[in-house]
């Protein structure tokens, strides 16, 4: 336990364009307040002006909220620097915020409440490691999930114009944004481009967009399906043909912008030596997701402590000697979402071969059930196991190795 009495506290209020910092001893007195622009040619100045209010040469300990947004650059400046720098969770200021008898809210005041809470728990807040490759991956991974919400904004609409267009479109192409599919799009956008064209050159367009995989079958059923759906022409027809067009054209370029992510990360991914992916259900977008939410493995002691950050582990209520045990709602609600998915996963079976994905896992599954427990919390219960098994491998740098289970143990 440090003594407080050696330490100078600084808390400060991150914004966008400037940063608002305040100055308190161990008793929690205000003995200053700094503002200072957000950039790394302020840091050094800010730095002397907290050591103007340090006479007995204490130990500075900052305190910041966001360490991986607006407070990124200040945090890594202080870092460098051997400062002690300590990430408060934003919850934790709220509530200081609101314990008070007249509530208000200033920079001057958020920044005073983040030192306050540095003061009383400048032992359990964790320190602020700001690594550029974990975030950097974390940029990748914020891009990717943008890009692909995009990709499904765009699907829909193409879908709301080919619906006008060719009614029976989905019996063309099993994907609507298939290599083979956008090509037609792009060329035919209605049935009206296809006037004139005979099965032998739509078969060669075909074959060409293909790569020989599509055959004269493919045209024939097409330009069929387009006969008994009849006329959809209508007026301004070429001001539609032109807006599927656009529509295909942003598809492309953002399938692209998609993939060239995804190679980016994987370069990165390779530099951090994990070997998530080995596991069964872990490609390198759910490996990435876990990095980003996770960040640096090390600043967890154990796998309990990441399953409370994740919202897996349990949360006991209780007063006067009687409580229960309730599911948490809290935690790293996106990290949380991940652990579901890739649970679910691990129980999957094939639908034609019965091929169970993780044996294992669908063993535990099953004999949660048949504990009385339903299908949600026998998923949790994998759930907090998966959190032990991929925080040993994120911490030891291991490969997934499954047990060998005999088939006649596997329900």
């Amino acid at each position: 336990m440090r003594n407080r009495q050696n330490y100078l506290y600084i808390g400060v209020d991150l914004h966008k364009q400037h940063h608002t910092a305040v100055v308190i001893n161990c008793w929690q007195e205000k003995l200053g307040e700094i503002k200072f622009n957000n950039k790394p040619s302020a840091f050094a100045k800010f730095l002397l002006e907290v050591d103007a209010y340090n006479t007995e040469g204490l130990t500075l300990a900052f305190g910041l909220e966001d360490v991986g947004g607006y407070g990124r650059a200040l945090a890594k400046y202080l870092v460098d620097h051997g400062q002690i720098v300590k990430e408060v969770n934003p919850a934790l200021s709220y509530a200081e915020r609101k314990s008070q008898m007249t509530t208000h809210k200033s920079d001057s005041w958020d920044a005073e409440c983040v030192a306050r809470i540095l003061v009383s728990k400048l032992d359990q807040l964790p320190d602020a490691r700001p690594t550029d490759l974990l975030w950097t991956i974390q940029q990748l991974v914020t891009r990717r999930s943008a890009l692909v919400k995009v990709q499904g904004g765009l699907k829909n609409q193409l879908h709301v114009q080919l619906n006008h267009h060719y009614p029976s479109y989905k019996k063309f192409y099993s994907q609507i944004d298939g290599k083979t599919a956008l090509a037609f799009w792009k060329k035919y956008p209605s049935p009206s481009c296809l006037e004139g064209v005979s099965v032998e050159e739509l078969t060669d367009f075909l074959r060409e967009t293909s790569s020989n995989t599509c055959s004269t079958d493919k045209a024939s059923t097409i330009l069929s399906l387009v006969e008994e759906d009849g006329d959809t022409t209508k007026e301004h027809q070429e001001a539609r043909n032109l807006l599927v067009r656009n529509i295909v054209q942003d598809i492309v370029c953002n399938k692209g912008l998609v993939k060239e992510t995804e190679s980016e990360l994987k370069q990165l991914m390779k530099l951090l030596g994990y070997q998530l992916e080995t596991m069964p259900g872990i490609d390198l977008v759910t490996a990435s997701a876990l990095v980003a939410e996770i960040g640096d493995v090390r600043r967890f002691s154990n796998a309990n402590k990441l399953a409370r950050f994740a919202g897996i582990a349990p949360v006991y209520f209780g007063s006067g000697g009687k409580g229960k045990i309730h599911k948490s709602k809290q935690g790293n609600r996106v990290l949380h979402g991940l652990f579901y998915n890739l649970a679910v996963q691990q129980v999957q079976v094939a639908r034609e071969s019965k091929k169970k994905r993780n044996s294992l896992f669908h063993a535990y599954y099953q004999s949660k059930l048949k504990e009385g427990k339903t299908k949600g919390q026998a998923l949790v219960c994998i759930m907090r196991r998966l959190v032990n098994i991929i925080y040993g491998m994120m911490k030891n740098k291991t490969e997934y190795k499954a047990p060998k289970v005999e088939e006649s143990t596997v329900v």
